[in-house]
């Protein structure tokens, strides 16, 4: 039985634990990134790194010819620079050209790998303000959601090769090694943490952890096809998850951030990411019977203050 499996992004926030989790779970991992030298010293030996150019197939899509998945997760991080016209740009095209490459690897192999498991992002349904969305709803509208319709049809040809399709739309992903809960918790800090905007827009997220199970599962799961929500199952306010995250680190969450301070500081992303209203549920998941290691906001923070405490007092050798 194949035990390949080939992951683009491996050496992001995602990519990496990702890889290493596969790893040890017996799968070859091989690691597809852009800077070999750095992603050779993460994973110390414990995965195959390949660089490729995140544009082109060349000598690793041998590496696709009868392997059992590939996760395709790359792309420009939306949450860094400033959303100009140039950034926006680097944002669509890095997924497509990854897209575009990774299709045709699968054309050009002769034994096509069993499953291609797709990255987007719960901004393909916009801002909904109350409604309540899963897998059956519409495409939104707005920037990324656009991205997100974009980035999931880039790929969408495979299916007619034979290889089955599974997408993840991602949440907010919460970790403790990177990513936003990094950003989150410095404010909280400082005691100056608060929520964007009024609070009341629905804010979907979800553990690293169960970001991790659920690629895995839908490895694994053969009947599994189509477009997955990977979110939290209980939706949460942004106000509730802001004083909640106070609350855990025994710090008030007296200082709101107003939306007009926001988009006026960060532009369009402030539009896009931190204030539109998106009440995701993962209705499919839970009927393919994915079990959620962290389903609230309590336990998820628990873990991932904790990691991030003993990672802050781990003594310097």
């Amino acid at each position: 039985m194949a035990k390949r499996i080939l992951i683009t992004g491996a050496a992001g926030f995602v990519g990496r634990p990702l890889s290493i989790a596969l790893a040890e779970a017996g799968y070859d991992v091989v690691a597809l990134t852009r800077r070999r030298a750095g992603a050779e010293e993460i994973f110390a030996g414990r995965v195959k790194v390949v660089e490729w150019d995140a544009t082109s197939t060349g000598r690793w899509a041998e590496s696709a010819d009868g392997a059992l998945a590939i996760v395709n997760l790359a792309g420009d991080n939306i949450g860094t620079g400033r959303w100009n016209e140039k950034k926006k740009l680097r944002i669509v095209e890095s997924r497509l050209n990854v897209g575009a490459a990774v299709t045709e690897a699968i054309r050009s192999a002769e034994h096509k790998p069993q499953v291609l498991i797709q990255a987007s992002g719960v901004g393909y349904y916009g801002d909904r303000g109350d409604e309540l969305l899963d897998e059956n709803s519409s495409n939104g509208i707005g920037f990324l959601a656009d991205v997100a319709r974009q980035w999931e049809a880039s790929v969408q040809e495979v299916t007619e090769m034979g290889v089955r399709l599974a997408t993840i739309r991602l949440g907010v992903v919460l970790g403790p090694n990177g990513g936003v809960m990094s950003r989150l918790i410095l404010p909280f800090r400082f005691f100056v943490g608060g929520h964007p905007g009024s609070g009341r827009q629905w804010l979907p997220w979800v553990h690293i952890d169960d970001a991790i199970g659920v690629v895995r599962f839908l490895i694994e799961s053969v009947d599994c096809e189509g477009p997955f929500n990977v979110t939290a199952p209980e939706p949460t306010r942004s106000k509730d998850f802001y004083n909640l995250l106070g609350k855990s680190m025994r710090r008030p969450a007296f200082f709101p951030m107003p939306a007009f301070a926001l988009k006026l500081v960060l532009g369009e992303m402030a539009t896009e990411l931190l204030l539109p209203s998106t009440k995701v549920v993962p209705k499919k998941l839970l009927e393919a019977g994915y079990e959620f290691i962290f389903p609230d906001t309590a336990a998820a923070f628990s873990d991932i203050l904790k990691a991030t405490s003993a990672k802050n007092h781990t003594p310097h050798r």
